[in-house]
């Protein structure tokens, strides 16, 4: 009995001494050390091993690439799921050609954008590109020629747009959205994507029209130093080009920034994980200008480091 009251007695000392005090104090400290990175991004200049790229390139980023989408040709109705892109490029090239690298796994490439899904890069002009598994109705095709680093050619004639229609193609709603593995053939598979549902908005041609390109996917490495935001711009000018329009950028819903000039930023200070990129066409009124719904898009990427 002397015991268990020296026990008790022992136990009270312990708790007004401040025990209980110690335990909130490390838990404190276990939540704040769970607390998230802050990320605090700043626009910066062109990174040096892009500038020395283009020193490597010649004449090639002077440039003006024009491409002319051979198929699917404009409101054609396509009777498959697999839709075949063709394309000719013409122009002042200055060796301008897509082509890939295949031990850096990089070059000049096109963007294929589906509706308003991210881009598919296209390397090899000579061989047809294939949209795959592409559901029924209409779909809007955006393409524009693009760098080994992604960044998009912004001449006249280079970003060219088609409407179609898949009609009975028998796509399968549930077949995986990549083609990662490896495809059996008697002959080489084409360059291509198996393409996730999607249909097209109701984009107005004649009308200003933002295309989201970049950033895109997973950064590691050099890569997470500096990370690009690029665009194409049609039927509009930004307010820094003599126009009335501004490109509206915000991170993780971060406070909006604006592009004024038609050309890409880069951006560093990136925290680990995944973030929301969202780009948007405004007006001079700060509104975004709706075209199919296309002017404002997000887009999820993940940094590894």
């Amino acid at each position: 009995m002397r015991y268990t009251l020296l026990v008790l007695l022992i136990s009270a000392f312990i708790v007004a001494c401040g025990g209980t005090a110690n335990t909130n104090k490390s838990a404190a400290n276990n939540t704040n050390a769970a607390a998230p990175e802050k990320q605090n991004l700043t626009v910066v200049e062109r990174p040096q091993k892009i500038k020395d790229l283009m020193a490597a390139r010649g004449e090639q980023d002077a440039a003006a690439p024009t491409l002319k989408i051979v198929e699917p040709k404009a409101n054609a109705e396509v009777a498959s799921s697999t839709v075949k892109v063709k394309l000719d490029i013409s122009g002042d090239l200055k060796g301008y050609k897509p082509h890939m690298d295949h031990e850096t796994k990089t070059g000049n490439h096109i963007h294929v954008i589906l509706d308003n899904r991210p881009y598919e890069a296209y390397y090899n002009l000579e061989q047809e590109f294939e949209l795959r598994n592409v559901s029924d109705g209409e779909h809007t095709l955006r393409v524009f020629p693009s760098r080994p680093w992604h960044e998009s050619y912004k001449n006249e004639g280079a970003f060219q747009l088609v409407k179609f229609t898949v009609k009975n193609g028998g796509a399968d709603p549930a077949k995986p959205a990549t083609a990662n593995g490896a495809t059996v053939a008697t002959a080489p598979t084409p360059e291509g994507k198996d393409m996730k549902e999607s249909k097209a908005g109701a984009v107005d041609v004649t009308k200003p029209l933002l295309t989201f390109s970049r950033p895109k996917g997973e950064y590691k490495g050099d890569d997470v130093n500096a990370i690009m935001i690029d665009f194409w711009l049609a039927n509009a000018k930004l307010k820094g080009d003599g126009g009335e329009y501004r490109v509206r950028w915000s991170v993780d819903e971060s406070e909006p920034k604006f592009i004024d000039k038609w050309e890409p930023i880069w951006l560093t200070g990136w925290t680990a994980g995944k973030h929301n990129v969202k780009l948007e066409l405004v007006d001079a009124a700060g509104n975004v200008v709706d075209n199919g719904g296309y002017n404002s898009t997000t887009r999820e990427i993940t940094v590894v480091k």
